[in-house]
């Protein structure tokens, strides 16, 4: 018979081995789900892409020439306009100012002071008559007594110089009377109130008509009520929105890698498919623009033309949101796969791939990238599985599997 010492070993021998079991089976390494993706040949493009917007190429902004009240402008945004022909505004005199008590005062007064300047001239005007009608009646009798030989010459000549002067008299007294009430009249518009002249002048409008510069139709009216404006001041923009072009602001770090020529697709713009450009010109000057993050970046515009007929983007006006995708280099057979497979390994690319259930760390080398797709060059042959989003748990040789 086993001894007590046997029987307690006989006890307690399987459950040892079963806890031994259980740890072993606890510590031994699972393999870890992952989500796998194939290396594939393909055509591959990197691009550059941000928002932008549309624009007409050559808009105009119609401003005042000189001041005055501008009447309701009637054109509305979208309204036809022809060059040269299409009014846009009209632009009369505007009301005098309001007077102070003393200007008031000093403007009647010198109403006053013009009216007896105007009466001094009338008086001068009927002396100077009365001295040519004398000088006239003594001309005709010293004629007399010319034919009659009473007189000399002498005598005949200084009488009808003396018709002339009074005659050069009367001329000149009258053109004193016509400034006198020229006087009076600008005395007595200085006391015009404000709204009289327009009263006075009624329906009628001594206006400055303000045409469109271009054809095309209206983009905004910047002013439509009737108001005063001053000279300079813009009331419409015009443009022709048959001829569009797109502008986009990169960052300069893109933007070095833009060159005119580009193809482009414009994407998100609201209607079917991709529309085609290229791109025109990429400006010289940056300038500075705070993110909607509050980062202060360097921006570079960007100035793109549609390559598809305008029938395809006409529905597209003035300042219409788009996305255009450059694309700045291209390749037709390339081996790819998702950008998502790759991070760094020191100072190289790197993947995981799949051999045969385990993870082995791959360096890599990188071609075009678009942030979805990247090309290898080395390191990949095609076909190969590699593991997406590698987290912590997966290194050189941990067992994977497919998440499922």
């Amino acid at each position: 018979m086993p001894t007590p010492d046997q029987r307690r070993l006989l006890l307690w021998l399987p459950i040892a081995a079963v806890t031994a079991l259980g740890i072993l089976w606890l510590s031994w390494p699972r393999a870890v789900a992952v989500d796998f993706a194939r290396v594939t040949l393909g055509p591959i493009e990197e691009t550059v892409s941000d928002e932008g917007e549309t624009r007409v190429k050559e808009a105009y902004v119609v401003s005042a020439p000189l001041p005055g009240l501008m009447q309701r402008i009637a054109l509305k945004a979208g309204d036809a306009v022809l060059a040269r022909q299409t009014v846009m505004a009209r632009i009369e005199p505007g009301d005098p100012a309001f007077l102070d008590r003393r200007s008031e005062a000093e403007a009647r007064a010198g109403v006053q002071a013009a009216q007896a300047a105007q009466k001094q001239a009338v008086a001068t005007v009927a002396r100077t008559l009365a001295d040519l009608d004398f000088a006239n009646a003594e001309l005709q009798r010293y004629r007399g007594l010319a034919a009659s030989h009473s007189i000399s010459a002498n005598d005949l000549d200084a009488a009808e110089r003396r018709a002339r002067s009074a005659a050069a008299a009367v001329e000149e007294a009258r053109a004193g009377q016509r400034t006198r009430e020229s006087e009076l009249a600008q005395a007595q518009a200085r006391l015009l109130a404000p709204g009289l002249v327009r009263r006075r002048r009624g329906a009628d409008c001594d206006c400055v008509d303000v045409f469109s510069p271009v054809s095309g139709s209206v983009l905004r009216v910047l002013k439509e009520s009737e108001g005063v404006v001053t000279s300079g001041a813009p009331l419409l923009e015009v443009g022709d929105t048959s001829d569009l072009e797109i502008v986009t602001d990169l960052l300069s770090t893109e933007a070095v890698k833009v060159r005119p020529g580009q193809v482009v697709r414009i994407e998100a713009w609201g209607g079917d498919g991709a529309l085609a450009g290229k791109v025109r010109r990429v400006e010289p000057y940056g300038f500075t623009k705070v993110s909607a993050l509050g980062i202060e970046e360097q921006r570079v515009n960007v100035i793109i033309d549609f390559t598809d007929p305008p029938e395809r983007w006409r529905r597209l006006g003035h300042g219409y949101r788009v996305e255009p995708r450059i694309v700045l280099a291209a390749a037709a057979q390339a081996m790819k796969l998702p950008q998502a497979a790759l991070f760094r390994d020191g100072d190289s690319w790197a993947v995981f791939i799949n051999d045969d259930g385990r993870a082995r760390l791959r360096h890599v080398d990188i071609g075009l990238a678009n942030g979805l797709e990247a090309e290898v060059t080395r390191g990949l042959a095609a076909g190969d599985e590699v593991i997406l989003q590698p987290g912590e748990r997966v290194a050189d040789g941990t067992r994977v599997k497919a998440r499922g």
